[in-house]
């Protein structure tokens, strides 16, 4: 199975980026805008399309409040497994770091997955990061 891990920092608070990550069903509009397109809720889960016209429906796992963890999982598709999580980390009242894990199966997707994710974290930084002023 290929592990893909992608961090990055974020230039903002906790507390607000964390109230994007948890809003599921408004990721192409808060957390990764112009990488995700569209986003279609379903019950505990969601249809996402992505600027490449890719497709995905992934099913929510969990949220932890506590811990900043969101999980969720992709069915159908392309994968045999696919199993992510994105976790954030405080460093200072300003900055947080974010942290997303993706397990993957076939092995073979493992350049297209690690491409999207290096692309998905990309935007996410920009969307996610306070505005200098």
């Amino acid at each position: 199975m290929a592990t893909i891990y992608k961090e990055f920092t974020v230039d903002a608070g906790m507390e607000s980026v964390w109230d994007a990550l948890r809003d599921f069903n408004a990721v192409h509009q808060r957390l990764a805008p112009g990488f995700v397109v569209d986003c279609k809720p379903g019950e505990g889960s969601r249809t996402v399309t992505f600027a490449n016209g890719a497709v995905a429906h992934e099913l929510l796992v969990g949220i932890h409040e506590a811990a900043h963890r969101l999980s969720y999982t992709v069915t159908g598709g392309k994968t045999s497994h696919h199993m992510a999580s994105a976790q954030l980390f405080a460093e200072g009242d300003k900055r947080t770091r974010f942290v997303w894990i993706t397990d993957v199966l076939p092995d073979a997707l493992e350049g297209y997955v690690d491409a999207m994710m290096t692309q998905g974290a990309a935007v996410m930084q920009r969307a996610l990061s306070t505005p200098a002023g």
